[in-house]
């Protein structure tokens, strides 16, 4: 493993990905719209949104399965747009694994390196080396139809990183796993950028939870815009828009009004006329309509009712998951989504429920939707 980490971190530039304006039409209808976005050398940015929003476009684009009407695409400091998808250096990963049935493990790995013409030296250091990489080792004499779907994916790893890439697309790659293989995965893939930080990766995938798990940047896609951008944490805790607060985890939206700048970033407003305390992160206007977002993890059962930010609540239903109770409530017509251990009896459907939250753990995002 030390000589295929040192051989592709040491010997690869490091380089980012650039879309600058970049329009995809199909058939005259616009599938991706003046995406402009800049991923840094060495890191790992996922693109997330629902089907049809532009985000596998966008890797097509970088790969050179799609050519922009509009725009260009760099990596690193050279312009792919018009480029070839092989002379972009480039490894891509997909859904369905894309394996040659008819290829033993070892020759799938083989593959890109014979069609650029390695040596028969190189090739045979790094296979075996790809393969130890991601725990293939021992597989390397079977055809595909003898390995799990886990393992087959893995294979598809190795055969992209066996090209010495500069950058890794990953389109779907987890998907068709089922939950603790693709957990196993996320662990594994995010252990091999640890030890390739040269490799610069575009993921795409619809689950958030891998994003937020893998990323370090996430970008949130709809009707082929990009609509929002920035670190995993922060991204989730101070979501800019509601499409963002709703889109990337669960998030409870509250229509208040009135905010008032107390301190810093602290703001006072008034939902249903109650005065409540939240974070203005965004730095909206005073005076404003907006949303108080607050994640179902970050409501907490209150017995008091003088403590700040506290309120009443109708159990409309109650669902046990193991570790966690899920439970809906009602306030002033608002449905809210609660997570909390499931300590003692579960509370029945039409019981009142005090609750409060954290100033600190709650932000405001603008009213309205976000399409640009």
């Amino acid at each position: 493993m030390a000589s295929l980490t040192s051989g592709l971190s040491g010997s690869v530039e490091r380089c980012g990905i650039g879309f600058e304006n970049v329009s995809v039409a199909y058939g005259g209808q616009v599938v991706l719209d003046s995406l402009s976005l800049a991923i840094k050398p060495g890191e790992i940015v996922a693109l997330i949104g629902p089907s049809g929003s532009g985000k596998t476009t966008a890797l097509r684009a970088v790969a050179g399965f799609v050519r922009p009407s509009a725009g260009r695409i760099t990596i690193g400091d050279r312009d792919v747009t018009r480029l070839a998808p092989h002379a972009r250096n480039i490894g891509m990963v997909v859904q369905n694994y894309a394996l040659f049935p008819h290829m033993r493990v070892e020759e799938n790995v083989a593959f890109g390196l014979h069609a650029r013409g390695a040596s028969a030296e190189v090739i045979r250091e790094m296979v075996p080396e790809c393969l130890r990489m991601v725990g293939m080792a021992a597989y390397a004499k079977r055809y595909p139809r003898e390995l799990s779907g886990g393992q087959q994916q893995r294979v598809a790893i190795a055969r992209a990183l066996a090209i010495r890439p500069q950058v890794l697309l990953l389109d779907e790659p987890l998907s068709a796993l089922d939950a603790q293989i693709r957990r196993a995965m996320l662990d594994e893939l995010a252990k091999l950028h640890r030890s390739l930080p040269n490799l610069t990766v575009l993921y795409v995938t619809h689950d958030q939870s891998e994003a937020l798990t893998l990323a370090n940047h996430i970008g949130i896609m709809r009707d082929g815009k990009l609509v929002a951008f920035g670190d995993a944490q922060s991204l989730y805790r101070h979501p800019p828009n509601r499409f963002a607060a709703e889109f990337l985890g669960s998030a409870n939206l509250l229509p208040v009004q009135s905010l008032a700048a107390i301190d810093g970033d602290a703001a006072r407003v008034h939902f249903c006329g109650k005065p409540l305390l939240a974070r203005n992160h965004h730095g909206l206007p005073e005076g404003s309509d907006c949303l108080l977002c607050v994640r179902p993890h970050n409501l907490r059962l209150q017995a008091g009712t003088d403590a700040d930010n506290a309120l009443s609540g109708t159990v409309v239903s109650v669902q046990w998951q193991g570790d966690v109770r899920n439970m809906v409530l009602e306030i002033e017509g608002h449905r809210l989504r609660m997570a909390c251990p499931p300590h003692g009896e579960a509370p029945a459907a039409g019981s009142v429920l005090k609750l409060h939250f954290n100033p600190a753990d709650v932000t405001l995002v603008p009213e309205g939707s976000a399409h640009g």
